[in-house]
Parts: structure tokens; C-alpha cells; sequence
């Protein structure tokens, strides 16, 4: 891989990541047609989404910030409360239990867990698919059409009003498995779970903001999943600069586009979006049976 490429494609993932055009699906697509090949698998995929994962973490750091703190204290108010519950089998006064769940952003942190689960179960089994079917144009192509019928139906419903004190945690499951799904080349990640979002009923704002923050664990999971191959992948020095200026590139466009997503969501201009994705996935399924 050149360091031309490393650049566009940084620039397209760290546009199409945020964008609900689906970044997998474009990558996927500028691969075929210019038959790059990185020579390490999904290693570069991985990063340029770790590169993404830094422009969530600067814009949204107050709240990932307050997010981790409050996490942390709900792990050890859940633990005090196992050793109350043991201490109240022999106690002639039981002790009164802590409350878990006090404030919004242990309900926002609790939530994201919840989401995070059905998505890496989905994401572990289908890593090997995902991968295959990456490779094939027609894949990314039905899949943006899909990701195309979401973002028009997402534009035509009404504004929700829920926030974390209001989501339930069949909400949050739901939107987990969405993501899950969303890691199919031309499924737009950010597209399909706002869409879920908006479809439970969340307030616009918040569901962008609820997208974002819950793809961090997704990003971090699928970088450990990564590491684990670690050892059988050869870089060279110039592609693993390569590879960090495609990051870097991810995380700057990223950042911008973030600050998009939400003028975007609120005034709910998805339809733009959604004629893109039609006509980008038509193309590249056009392009599948030109090319076979």
C-alpha cells in the first residue's frame, strides 16, 4: 500500500465514519476498484477507526470523562451492596442497599453496556464473513441501499423526546444489535443506530451523541480482537507510517464531521444522504457484474 492510498482512504473513513454513508461499504468499494491490498488482513481497517475513535473522545470527553467516573462508581456500589446482601443473612437489622442507578450518567453508562453486548456477540461470530464479503462489491452495494431505505424512513418520523432517564434497557439492546448488524460492509454504523435511535423514540441530540459514545467499546473490542494476530502480521516501517498517517487523517476529518452530524440530525437532512447511498449502492452493484 502506498502513502497515497493510506490518504484517501483515511479521508474517506474518517468522511464516511460519522457521515451515514457507511465507511466499511466505501472502503470496501475504493479496494475492489483499485485492488489495494494492505498485506495484514483487517489491521489497517482497525485503525483507521481507532483514528475515528480519538475524534469521539475530543468532542465528547466531558461526557466520556463524567461517563467512566460514574462507571466506576456503579461497579463498587454494586459490589457493597453483594457484601451487604451476605451480611443481612445473619443481621437482626438488615442494612439498607446502596442505589445503583442514581444520577443519568450512571443510566447512560449502564445503557452503553447493555448496547455493547448483543455487538460483540455479533461482531466475534460474523468477523470472518465480514471480512470475505468485503471483497465483494455486491455486498457493499445492497447494503447501501438498505442503509439508503433507513435514512429516508429516519427523516419521517417524529422528533423523540427520550434521554437516558427515559430509555429502557430494551431500547439500548436493541440499538446494540443494530450496530452489530451495522458492521456489514455498506450499513452505515452511525446511520443505522441513530435510525434505531430515532425509531425507539430517543431525542435527536441525544441519539447522535448515544451513536457516538456507544461505538467506542465496538472500536476498542475490535482492536483487541485485532491483537490477537498481531504476532503473524508483518509491517515494515513505511507502511506502519503509512498506516499512522491514514489515522491521524481519520481522526482530523472525523472531528469535522461530527460537528456536521449534529446541525444534519437536528434538522433532519438525511435524505441527501439517503439519494447518495442509492446511488453509490446501484454502482456498485453495476460495478460487481461489469467487473465479474
Amino acid at each position: 500500500m502506498s502513502l497515497t492510498e493510506a490518504i484517501f482512504m483515511g479521508i474517506i473513513q474518517g468522511l464516511t465514519e460519522f457521515l451515514p454513508v457507511s465507511s466499511s461499504g466505501h472502503l470496501a468499494i475504493f479496494k475492489n476498484i483499485f485492488q489495494v491490498n494492505t498485506d495484514t488482513g483487517i489491521l489497517f481497517d482497525v485503525m483507521l477507526h481507532l483514528g475515528t475513535l480519538i475524534a469521539v473522545c475530543v468532542v465528547y470527553y466531558q461526557d466520556i470523562a463524567r461517563l467512566i467516573v460514574e462507571g466506576i462508581r456503579l461497579l463498587a456500589d454494586a459490589f457493597v451492596n453483594v457484601g451487604i446482601f451476605f451480611k443481612n443473612l445473619g443481621a437482626r437489622e438488615p442494612v439498607p442497599y446502596r442505589r445503583i442507578i442514581c444520577n443519568s450518567y450512571r443510566k447512560f453508562a449502564l445503557l452503553v453496556i447493555v448496547s455493547t453486548i448483543p455487538t460483540a456477540i455479533i461482531g466475534y461470530v460474523a468477523q470472518d464473513l465480514i471480512e470475505m464479503v468485503s471483497q465483494i462489491l455486491l455486498v457493499p452495494g445492497i447494503f447501501l441501499i438498505v442503509t439508503a431505505i433507513l435514512l429516508f424512513l429516519s427523516d419521517r418520523v417524529e422528533n423523540g423526546r427520550k434521554t437516558p432517564k427515559n430509555v429502557s434497557f430494551t431500547n439500548a439492546f436493541v440499538v446494540g444489535i443494530c450496530q452489530g448488524i451495522a458492521t456489514m460492509p455498506g450499513l452505515s454504523r452511525s446511520g443505522t443506530t441513530i435510525a434505531a435511535c430515532v425509531f425507539s423514540g430517543f431525542d435527536r441530540k441525544f441519539a447522535v451523541k448515544y451513536s457516538f459514545i456507544m461505538s467506542i467499546p465496538a472500536i476498542l473490542g475490535a482492536a483487541v480482537l485485532q491483537l490477537k494476530d498481531i504476532g503473524s502480521v508483518e509491517v515494515t516501517a513505511s507502511e506502519a507510517g503509512y498506516y499512522v498517517v491514514g489515522m491521524l487523517l481519520a481522526a482530523l476529518v472525523g472531528y469535522v464531521c461530527i460537528k456536521t452530524l449534529l446541525v444534519i440530525v437536528r434538522k433532519k437532512k438525511f435524505t441527501y444522504f439517503a439519494i447518495y447511498c442509492l446511488f453509490l449502492g446501484a454502482l456498485s452493484i453495476g460495478g460487481h457484474f461489469i467487473l465479474v
